[in-house]
């Protein structure tokens, strides 16, 4: 099998990235380009893209909006990048996925890189906030080489997870959120602008998004002089990393906002560049702002909850209402909270530096091991020894067996698929897909009737 040559200065760094939406293909191209050795600085990794064929797969608008030069991009099965991996020499492999996603493409690269003298890097990470499942999603991507950590706070909680289960934590890097950047924040803009950072997921009912749609229309009233924006994730149709099943678009056709109120798409970093006051309840959008300096709120209407992920920023000096706001309030971050977070633009991560530096200690482990001897094979926390009734069920998910193996009629990758195969595909996914928005919403909803 061809082997992995490290990078050198004349040769850029190879790196794979798979994801399986738009959020997480954001994470791990931006990722990709962070944790590029830095002789290849000026020109950046040779970058190819996988999207894990799925609900979410991210359509061209969305990848589009990400704004990251990809070398190639194709749609593949988790059984057809498994085959890629066998055939292609990359230096690092990024992936970008759920925990159970990950913990698949593990033991699967294990088996296809058997026997190979040197295989590539392989990180993985989270793409937010870590609020919820810590010790299960931490489990789940235990036997990469790198596990990114976002902030020193996420560093330690993740070496004690693993520390306490036995498992070694070395992998556990600190980085920082590769999307943050962008001017700090100078000053208000002429209109006053009010964005409301809106997540797919939370909250989740019909009552709550249009008690928030409310709010923030009542507040576009109440200010005619400021513009109040409501910043979407995806348009009509489109898929994210989380179900959406009470789409804002829809709920709104039954409001009159005024019009001074609207709705907007687009990259967060250039909505962010005209933000005088960032809202949300709690969405990693948040952590784009306080970086930037912007003043940010998360919402407290209803009220601080594990379930909301706003329990996250305790602490932070950022929790307010609408009935607050509306009367003229603005937070003040709390200095050591953000710190933590790795977030603080002119701050790092931990103990000096900027943001610029965070991604150094990444970049130097993965040299190192790129220049080193042979990387042993991967080895999971997860083996059907020591997870015998969880880790099965999560491999066929992916059509693997218990040893990585493809299983019995796994889709092939032995050839692109034919024009037929390619129709039939393209049906199929927007049947799921619309099983899993629109089906399967409805018939959990009259089960609860």
């Amino acid at each position: 099998m061809p082997a992995s040559t490290p990078a050198t200065t004349t040769t850029p760094t190879r790196i794979a990235v798979l994801a399986d939406s738009d959020t997480r293909w954001k994470w791990g191209a931006l990722t990709a380009h962070r944790i590029a050795p830095h002789e290849n600085a000026q020109e950046g990794p040779a970058l190819d893209g996988y999207l894990l064929r799925g609900r979410a797969t991210p359509t061209p608008r969305q990848l589009a909006e990400v704004g990251v030069r990809a070398d190639s991009l194709r749609e593949v099965t988790s059984v057809e990048f498994l085959r890629a991996m066998s055939e292609e020499s990359y230096d690092v492999v990024v992936i970008a996925l759920v925990g159970g996603g990950v913990q698949a493409m593990l033991h699967g690269l294990k088996r296809v890189w058997e026997g190979r003298e040197k295989r590539p890097v392989v990180v993985t990470g989270y793409v937010g906030v870590v609020y919820e499942k810590l010790a299960d999603g931490l489990l789940l991507r235990h036997g990469a080489d790198l596990v990114l950590a976002n902030s020193r706070q996420d560093a330690e909680r993740f070496r004690a997870v693993y520390e306490g289960v036995g498992a070694d934590a070395s992998s556990v890097t600190e980085v920082a959120l590769p999307f943050l950047g962008g001017a700090a924040y100078e000053g208000e803009h002429d209109p006053y602008t009010v964005v409301f950072a809106v997540q797919p997921s939370v909250p989740d009912t019909r009552k709550d998004r249009t008690y928030l749609l409310n709010r923030i229309i009542q507040h576009a009233r109440l200010h005619p002089e400021r513009e109040v924006l409501l910043k979407l994730r995806s348009k009509p149709g489109e898929h994210t990393t989380h179900i959406e099943e009470q789409p804002y678009q829809k709920l709104i056709q039954r409001l009159d906002p005024p019009a001074n109120f609207r709705l907007v798409y687009g990259n967060m970093g250039e909505v962010l560049d005209r933000t005088d006051l960032l809202v949300t309840i709690s969405s990693t959008a948040a952590l784009e702002s306080l970086h930037r300096r912007i003043p940010t709120v998360v919402l407290t209407d209803l009220g601080v909850r594990e379930v909301l992920g706003n329990h996250h920023f305790v602490g932070s000096g950022c929790l307010a209402s609408w009935d607050q706001l509306d009367a003229g309030y603005r937070p003040t971050p709390d200095a050591e909270w953000v710190s933590r977070q790795g977030v603080a633009a002119g701050g790092p991560p931990s103990g000096g530096g900027s943001y610029e530096t965070a991604f150094d200690a990444a970049r130097e482990r993965i040299t190192k091991l790129l220049a080193g001897s042979a990387l042993p094979p991967l080895t999971p926390y997860y083996t059907p020894a020591t997870a015998p009734g969880y880790l099965p069920g999560i491999l066929a998910r992916h059509h693997l067996g218990p040893d990585g193996s493809p299983l019995p009629g796994a889709p092939a990758a032995d050839k692109e698929p034919g024009p037929v195969r390619q129709i039939v595909r393209r049906a199929a996914r927007g049947a799921y897909r619309h099983g899993v928005q629109r089906v399967a919403p409805v018939i959990r909803r009259m089960g609860e009737l």
